[in-house]
């Protein structure tokens, strides 16, 4: 009965199979783990994105990562956990929905707080699930049924409970503290949420007149309105320009207020006048050296970015209007000396995009110094958690040194609502700076608190303010697990195991995390914390919103599948923590290293194909595995165990784009252009049935294993690839991501083979590149001879001629010492009387040895002893001069050396290449028309020589550069390097090429 023979379709598509096993993996929870299953747990907690956002090209990169390491870690037999989940992005979507009303003509008071979280979760669930349907299509094996939400019950039970222990422990306080004010959101942001921004300003220069009328002084400044909140002036003590005027008064311009002239080492005498104004309410540094000299704090600003009723006439004034209002009035006051062009940093918003406002309010704060002290013993003491690229770690240290208190309270209402309840019965009914209040973890404890300390009539209103996100997302490694419940999930995969981010979250994230960590786990939250980089534009640009470079993944895997982006994304990656550049014609939306990631699948289709078109219908496991007794399969299986050791090695040290590389060398050359060719007339009807059955199961026992090693990078085409292979049943089949990596056989391993095989590989790669380069045609079968005075080369090079002459089409193969090539010019005259002259002598010298070899033999005991010398020495001479032919042209040479005109002779009209030692000659008479094809490359390179006078005439032309569009002007630099280079090659092959001679 004939075998059924399993096999794929003649074309890849990878739409419909990537489809298919993402469908396949959730419905059957491949992913799902169990904290019973035992073995050794790996653990990642997914970087939650923001429920609002949208895939873009930084998740990819991302997730493809810890999704390369989870299925690597997965099939190593690790009890393996990636928890999936969203962030509620408190600011973004608060933003978002005002945006709505303000379209509406409504206002969040308006609607009510009940209803704007009614919109706020209606948001969620219609947005939630474009994200999560996106990473789907990226093929993540993340555990679904485990997924988090910030804002979902169990994650807010974490949050209440860290904040009341915090706040019980004396950590939270609720205080008056000058925050950065994002005026676009109306609430308090953190120091890591304020990004700062070099621009071009200005510098006023104002003066201020003393009160006794004795002069003034001169002040500069870069942000005008805020004089209007002055408390002092300040020098340096030690400047003797000014410290007589230490305890003087100045009157403020406009508002004529007098206030003091002090002494502080802090200012910087070289700084503008050496003269600063100072506004305790509106900059951290004045609000410092306010509390040192008792200065009162006068704001001016409200939480809009308005200026309020402490500016006078200046009030309800935009603060960037009130600036250019307030620049008038002193100048037609005569104050304004004069304005200077001055590029200095601002702090913008990072969620707002505005400026920041410095601005004196009463927040919640954590008291850092005692968490972060925390975290760096652990850093410091158990190298806790591990930096990879480790440099990271000085700057994540350097980091929780610096840290202040945390501003942890937000005007906002979509998020954590602060869990303190104020007893606004002891302050008429508002919620002032002084109103009591009492912390408790929920609304019944909360009454019971408030009547316990301020009686049964007390009334309660809870804080309306929300947390800062990252309260949350501080939490997230182990409220996800179920903290502060003791649960099973918690015991097994806590700490976790790694955690993979960027670099520009250390501040925001990490570090949170961490101090949480320590201080509520008294555990890292994970032992490894492995940084990427960027993904960069075809440029080397970021990508960034603002500047529009940004490429959209969805589309790039629309056009070329899964898996190619994915592959390319990793195999990009040139060293941990390193940025990635990706192609891309934004012209045509395409992307050449996404295409060649796809070529590389088609290519892996395309050799599964022909393996199992050529097992008899048999799996792997049916032919067993291979009894290696060819050269070809020795070498394959070697290179096999080989990669298997190197990708195993890179991956454990997170060389992921090292891994890919090597993987892409091995499949492609060693596999597909060398193997697969040099069995396939091993594999015929009539070919020998050992070698057949060896070269079959050397071919399934290779395809299998690179499956599995392929696998966490191309997760889509491999599954299909094995399932096939495999021949696994629909009711109760097995599934690639749950089997076994491949373990290294080092007995299995050969270098020397290897490096043997290269070189036959390298030999076979010049000849066919010869045959190019001549313009031999492919089915044209030609002679070659390789010449090298190595005898291990000529040994090597014999043992695999087979090979040689299958992979490069060659009917003739001789393979020889290069010296035996050289030609003896034997047949002239002057040689021939060599010849007659060298017989003469030897006659007369062997006459003469008879008469002493008769006079010696007639002396006793001499005789003897002349005849065993003679004996062994003749004996020597034999085995060193005659037996083999290169030993007898040495003695020949020695004789008849030849001129160095008459040596290395090669063969008229052939096409010579060269292997490190190795010389490959191919005559060419009677194979091609060496005029002809000479004429051809010609005419190729005049074309090409053309084209790049034109294309420098053209970019030689200032008109053209000047006017052109930057794209024309930049396609027309590509195509000018291109020719040139084709010009180039064009150039060597017609060097390489032999004259004809008639």
């Amino acid at each position: 009965m004939t075998a059924i023979i399993p096999n794929l379709p003649s074309l890849y598509d990878p739409f419909s199979t990537e489809a298919k096993w993402q469908k396949f993996w959730e419905d059957n929870q491949v992913y799902k783990a169990d904290p019973n299953k035992g073995g050794e747990p790996y653990c990642i907690v997914i970087p939650p994105p923001n429920v609002t956002g949208s895939l873009h090209m930084g998740h990819a990169f991302e997730s493809s990562l810890i999704d390369t390491l989870v299925r690597y870690h997965r099939m190593q037999g690790r009890n393996t956990l990636w928890l999936p989940g969203t962030d509620h992005a408190s600011i973004a979507v608060h933003s978002m929905l005002e945006k709505q009303l303000k379209t509406e003509g409504k206002t969040r008071y308006e609607l009510g707080r009940e209803k704007f979280l009614e919109r706020a979760w209606e948001w969620k669930a219609e947005s939630e699930g474009t994200i999560l349907n996106q990473l789907r299509r990226l093929g993540v094996s993340v555990d679904w049924s485990r997924e988090r939400f910030t804002l979902d019950e169990g994650l807010s039970k974490a949050v209440v409970e860290a904040f009341t222990r915090l706040y019980e422990e004396g950590l939270i306080y609720r205080g008056e503290y000058l925050v950065n004010w994002c005026p676009a959101s109306q609430s308090a942001v953190s120091d890591v949420e304020v990004e700062n921004q070099e621009v071009n300003g200005n510098l006023w220069h104002f003066r201020y007149p003393l009160t006794d009328g004795s002069g003034y002084v001169e002040v500069a400044t870069t942000r005008p309105e805020t004089m209007l909140g002055d408390t002092a002036v300040a020098v340096n003590p030690n400047d003797n320009r000014y410290k007589h005027l230490i305890g003087k008064t100045v009157t403020l311009p406009i508002l004529h207020r007098e206030i003091p002239i002090i002494g502080d080492e802090f200012v910087d005498p070289t700084f503008g006048t050496g003269c600063v104004k100072i506004t305790p309410a509106h900059d951290p540094n004045d609000f410092d050296m306010g509390k040192r000299h008792n200065l009162p704090l006068i704001n001016i600003m409200n939480k809009d970015g308005t200026l309020n009723a402490n500016a006078l006439e200046f009030q309800g004034q935009d603060r960037f209007v009130a600036r250019k209002n307030v620049v008038s009035r002193l100048e037609a006051d005569g104050f304004l000396v004069k304005i200077e062009d001055y590029k200095h940093t601002v702090p913008y918003s990072d969620r707002g995009k505005v400026p920041i406002e410095p601005l004196l309010s009463t927040q919640w704060f954590v008291k850092i110094r005692p968490l972060a002290d925390k975290t760096l013993e652990f850093l410091d003491q158990q190298t806790s958690p591990e930096f990879v690229p480790q440099r990271w770690t000085k700057v994540y240290r350097d980091w929780l040194v610096k840290l202040t208190d945390w501003c942890i309270s937000r005007q906002l209402w979509w998020g954590h609502q602060i869990p303190a309840w104020y007893a606004v019965s002891e302050t008429d009914g508002q919620i002032t700076d002084n109103t009591p209040f009492v912390v408790a973890k929920s609304e019944t404890e909360a009454w019971e608190k408030g009547k316990a300390q301020f009686g049964e009539n007390v009334k309660l209103e809870q804080d309306p303010d929300v947390l800062d996100t990252w309260f949350s997302s501080g939490l997230w490694p182990f409220s996800t697990l179920g903290w502060p419940e003791q649960t099973q999930d918690l015991a097994t995969y806590y700490p976790t195991t790694t955690l993979v981010t960027g670099f520009d979250i250390i501040f925001f994230w990490v570090a949170r995390m961490t101090m949480m960590g320590g201080h509520f786990t008294e555990q890292m939250p994970f032992q490894t914390v492995y940084i990427h980089g960027l993904v960069l534009d075809e440029k080397g640009q970021k990508m960034s919103k603002t500047k529009g470079n940004g490429i959209d993944p969805l589309l790039l895997i629309n056009k070329y599948g899964t898996d190619a982006l994915r592959y390319t994304l990793i195999r990009e990656v040139a060293g941990a923590g390193q940025d990635i550049r990706l192609e891309y014609d934004r012209k045509k939306d395409e992307s050449a290293s996404v295409e060649a990631s796809r070529n590389f699948a088609n290519k892996l289709w395309n050799a599964a194909r022909f393996v199992m078109m050529n097992l008899d219908g048999q799996t792997p496991q049916q032919l067993g595995n291979p009894v290696a007794t060819e050269l070809s399969d020795r070498w394959i299986i070697s290179r096999y165990h080989q990669v298997v050791k190197q990708t195993t090695n890179f991956i454990d040290n997170y060389g992921l784009g090292e891994a890919a590389k090597g993987l892409y060398e091995f499949i492609w050359g060693d596999f597909c252009d060398q193997y697969i060719e040099l069995v396939k007339s091993r594999l015929q009807a009539d070919a020998d049935p050992a070698s057949r059955r060896v070269a079959q199961q050397t071919l399934g026992y290779v395809l299998e294993g690179i499956m599995k090693l392929l696998h966490p990078f191309m997760p889509h085409i491999t599954e299909e690839i094995w399932q096939t292979l495999t021949q696994q049943p629909a009711d109760s089949r097995q599934t690639l991501p749950l089997q076994i990596y491949p373990q290294v056989d080092v007995n299995l391993i050969y270098p020397a083979l290897e490096e043997q095989f290269e070189l036959l590989i390298a030999t076979i790669r010049t000849i066919r590149n010869l045959r190019a380069e001549a313009d031999i045609k492919p089915g044209i079968k030609v002679t070659a001879n390789l010449q090298t005075e190595s005898e291990k080369e000529r040994e090597i090079l014999t043992a695999g001629q087979s090979y040689i002459k299958d992979l490069a089409k060659i009917e003739t193969l001789s393979i020889t010492d290069k010296q035996e090539n050289q030609t003896v010019a034997a047949k002239k005259p002057q040689s021939g009387l060599k010849t007659i002259g060298l017989v003469i002598l030897a006659l007369f010298l062997g006459r003469l040895g008879l008469a002493v070899g008769n006079a010696i033999d007639d002396t006793p005991i001499v005789g003897t002893f002349f005849e065993i010398v003679g004996f062994s020495y003749t004996a020597w001479f034999v085995s060193q001069n005659l037996l083999t032919a290169q030993a007898r042209l040495r003695l020949w040479r020695r004789f008849f050396p030849q001129r160095e005109s008459e040596q290395s002779q090669e063969p008229e009209n052939a096409i010579a290449g060269v292997i490190g030692t190795i010389q490959v000659l191919i005559p060419l008479n009677g194979v091609v028309d060496i005029e002809a094809v000479r004429a051809k490359l010609e005419k190729s390179l005049s074309k090409a020589e053309a084209e790049v006078q034109s294309l420098s005439t053209r970019l030689n032309n200032p008109s053209f550069v000047d006017r052109a569009r930057a794209d024309v002007v930049e396609g027309a630099r590509d195509a000018l390097a291109e020719a040139q280079k084709q010009a180039e090659i064009l150039r060597v092959r017609l060097k390489a090429m032999p004259t004809a001679k008639p």
